[in-house]
């Protein structure tokens, strides 16, 4: 409760501050940054856009709602506060006439409605919610920022100048390399790379580290796991028996996506709507397990219309959010009530995605319907061999074959005297009948179960033998082949209805495909299905796609969006920070292609980015959550990124792309406890073999009941739903998993192991090298001193102890190393277990 009161504080003191700014800046009260927040957070829930729970027909959310008459009096009066009902009931000292009401448990202080007092006194500017207006590129502001080279330093510069900040001086090399490294690709830089770095005085030396890195294949991995997030990209079902789910090839294909900077206006279309494209390709097929990653389920007693509109809302619900950073969810039920979104937007998008060609039943299967099988070249130049193995071997079984009719004829007049019951149906009533009367397909019926099932002749039992190995290579093979889950539209598009209350049974008003009233509307011309719907979001006209866009992309670099609510663009979202720099970006975003790699790149090489990170206490004070960027980012690394980090620098990591899920190890039971018997997930066993032991944690399996808590102790989401922000905290629990998970002690041990191989021969040399490797820079005298002691004394700790020595270094996949005396090892693996744990390792800086 503390945190979370202390968040709130500062985030009304940079509320505060920016306000203050503004009104220094205009000479007046900001409409869009102070009053619209102020009512929507007060008053729109009694006196919003939902209608049926609006109170006195009185609307605040709407220039004609807010100033229209109301019988005589209005609630606001343009240049007259005194005349304004809404400042009287603001002020009133009636309990019965208080605006808010008491017991809506929110109230106003002095300072808020003097901001109410002031703005109706200016003249009560009236201005439409910021993010429904499309953007439209500011100018940049003038004159030299002390730092920087770019637009966005220029937008920066001029907010933290308004505020009374001042720049910090850029971070050291060391620093910067890591910090754009592991932004950049999620892994930390090579002692090689930090040299290189250090050694070229080029003007263009940080350039051509940032160039390099966006042409990493790590890139892709890296920037894949914030879409995953947001796709709820999971590898089991999620419900129920949260069975095996595959469609890893669409995770792959967003690593891909990424790492070709396939721009993120044909990323989007191809996602949403990559099987209504003109002859689309399997890459494009892939894509659209977009809209299949949601959970299903085939939970006993379940009704199929229930799943089948939790499925269609689910897809509404994370387009909404990805695209539009909208609350769409709200609108299911009743209108929203503080957004000009209605039901009726919401079931008109519904309509889009509810015409899927298969059931909204799972199954329970790995390849719920409709699927694509992921088939290589090689793999249809074999089965293509094998089938015509089959073919030919099945036409010789069937051709003439004078001998073998021969047995037939034989056979046959045997079984006049016997019972027939054991015979298939229909070969029993072909029997029955003289040859010469039977159908051709009676005929074939009989020769077929005599060659095939009763024959013993040496060369057909060869013959059908091989027939037999080359069917099951065939099946063998095929059932090997991945398949990955895919949208394809049924032939008719099934009708879509207003929901009474969101309730599946509960159909109201039928509806059309349309989109949300209070944006742009789609072009004539372009189709009314998901492309169109994809062409929609991607006009340079709509107000959000490019913004919400940019606003993420941002927050991966810096920690906090530009609007801080990732996922809410609406009233009740924090407004941007920086506006004009919001939409020179989206501006910049579309004309530029929509080109992600740009992007990333002229955010790395802002002088705002590479700003040193140290805090200073005016800056705390000022700006403590670093809103407006007059120091570097700072902030927890994400899980993922915290275990790569530790596999890179031990030397651990395998470095291999794509494939199915593998399971690093996890305290045992964790599915056990959540699972059912029947479930193929019910049980974890860990994978055995560095080859998938020590991947990147992107490839992990990922059980949605049950997510592995190397990520969910750092605030992973579970992927039940879409996530476009994570929480960051800092607990204890995270420090005991740095300290004791398997993985984390077995990297510390390589890492041991690697300061004894190249560290040299002196021990203070060999802890030189793991600190550098760790942190990447060198470590100071204090800091060697702090080493030397803490090895010194471990040493001894395990010279009396060796099975504790023994039983420490023994953990995880990798041999040890026989060579070095058990104690010591342990020792070292102890000090570099303290390295992975330093608060400059954890931490962005």
């Amino acid at each position: 409760m503390f945190m979370n009161y202390l968040s709130l504080t500062q985030v009304a003191l940079a509320l505060l501050l920016a306000a203050v700014a503004a009104q220094a800046e205009s000479g007046g009260v900001s409409f869009q940054r102070e009053i619209r927040p102020l009512l929507s957070d007060n008053c729109f829930f009694c006196h919003g856009p939902d209608e049926k729970h609006r109170k006195a027909d009185l609307r605040l959310d709407t220039r004609e709602g807010a100033f229209a008459d109301l019988g005589g009096y209005h609630a606001i009066v343009p240049g007259k506060p005194e005349e304004s009902a809404i400042l009287q009931r603001m002020n009133h000292t009636d309990p019965d006439e208080l605006m808010p009401p008491p017991e809506s448990r929110k109230s106003l202080t002095k300072a808020q409605i003097d901001l109410v007092r002031q703005w109706i006194a200016d003249g009560a500017e009236w201005q439409e919610h910021w993010s429904f207006i499309p953007p439209q590129r500011p100018t940049v502001p003038g004159g030299a920022a002390p730092w920087g080279n770019s637009p966005v330093d220029a937008f920066i510069f001029r907010a933290a100048e308004q505020r009374g900040l001042r720049p910090s001086e850029e971070a050291d090399r060391e620093t910067l390399i890591r910090r754009v490294t592991l932004d950049l690709t999620g892994l930390p830089p090579t002692l090689e790379e930090i040299d290189a770095f250090l050694a070229d005085t080029s003007s263009d030396a940080y350039e051509k580290v940032v160039d390099r890195l966006l042409e990493s294949t790590h890139y892709g991995e890296h920037m894949a796991r914030y879409w995953l997030d947001a796709a709820r990209y999971g590898d089991t079902h999620g419900l129920h028996l949260d069975n095996y789910r595959e469609i890893w090839p669409y995770r792959d294909w967003v690593v891909t996506a990424f790492n070709d900077n396939k721009p993120f206006d044909v990323f989007t279309t191809e996602q949403l709507a990559g099987d209504l494209l003109e002859d689309p390709t399997e890459d494009q097929l892939v894509a659209t397990g977009f809209n299949r990653c949601h959970v299903t389920t085939n939970e006993g007693g379940s009704i199929k219309e229930e799943v089948y509109v939790r499925n269609v809302v689910d897809r509404v619900v994370t387009t909404g959010s990805v695209f539009m950073g909208l609350t769409f969810e709200c609108t299911r039920c009743h209108d929203h009530k503080f957004d000009p979104l209605s039901m009726k937007d919401f079931y008109s998008m519904f309509a889009y995605f509810n015409s899927i060609d298969g059931s909204p039943m799972d199954g329970n299967r790995k390849d719920h319907a409709p699927i694509l099988k992921m088939t290589t070249p090689a793999q249809k130049k074999e089965l293509a061999a094998l089938q015509k193995k089959k073919d030919e071997l099945a036409a010789r079984l069937n051709e003439p074959w004078t001998e073998i009719d021969a047995l037939q004829a034989r056979w046959e007049k045997e079984l006049e005297k016997e019972e027939r019951k054991d015979l298939p149906k229909g070969v029993r009533g072909a029997l029955g009948k003289p040859g010469d009367q039977r159908s051709d397909d009676e005929r074939e019926r009989v020769r077929a179960h005599f060659r095939g099932k009763v024959c013993e002749e040496a060369d057909l039992v060869s013959l059908r033998d091989a027939l037999k190995e080359a069917t099951d290579a065939r099946a063998a093979l095929d059932k090997s082949i991945p398949t990955t889950l895919i949208y394809r539209e049924r032939k008719e598009a099934k009708p879509a209805f207003i929901l009474t209350r969101g309730e599946y049974d509960q159909r109201g008003e039928e509806v059309s495909r349309e989109t949300p009233s209070v944006l742009p509307p789609r072009k004539e011309g372009t189709p009314n299905n998901r492309l169109g719907l994809a062409q929609w979001l991607l006009d340079p006209g709509h107000p959000l796609t490019a913004r919400v866009a940019v606003n993420r992309f941002w927050q991966q670099c810096f920690g906090i969006g530009l609007v801080k609510t990732a996922e809410d663009f609406g009233s009740q979202g924090e407004p941007p920070s920086h506006p004009e720099l919001l939409d020179w970006l989206a501006v910049e975003f579309m004309e530029t292609g929509w080109d992600v790699k740009a992007l990333m790149k002229l955010f790395v090489m802002s002088g705002t980015y590479r700003q040193s990170s140290v805090v200073t206490p005016e800056i705390l004070e000022r700006d403590p959550d670093n809103r407006f960027y007059a120091r570097g980012p700072r902030f927890r690394l994400d899980g993922e990124v915290l275990r790569d980090q530790a596999l890179a620098a031990s030397g651990l990591l395998v470095v291999k792309s794509g494939g199915p899920g593998v399971k690093p190890p996890q305290p045992d039971g964790l599915w056990f406890a959540v699972g059912y018997s029947g479930s193929n997930t019910v049980r974890f066993k860990a994978d055995e073999g560095p080859d998938k032991v020590h991947r990147r944690t992107l490839y992990t399996f990922f059980k949605r009941t049950a997510p592995p808590p190397q990520m969910s102790t750092f605030d992973g989401p579970s992927r039940e739903a879409c996530i476009v922000r994570r929480e960051r905290t800092n607990t204890p629990l995270q420090a005991l998993l740095l300290m004791n998970d398997p993985q984390y002690v077995e990297a510390a041990r390589a890492l041991a192991e690697r300061g004894i191989r190249e560290g040299g021969s002196q021990w203070d040399d060999r802890l030189r090298h793991m600190f550098r490797l760790v942190t990447g820079r060198r470590a100071t005298a204090e800091e060697l001193t702090d080493l030397r002691n803490g090895f010194s004394a471990d040493r001894i700790y395990y010279a009396e102890r060796m099975d504790a020595a023994k039983q420490l270094i023994e953990i995880g996949e990798r041999p040890v190393d026989a060579d070095v005396p058990a104690n010591e090892l342990a020792a070292l693996t102890m000090v570099a277990n303290l390295l992975f744990n330093l608060d400059e390792v954890i931490m962005k800086n």
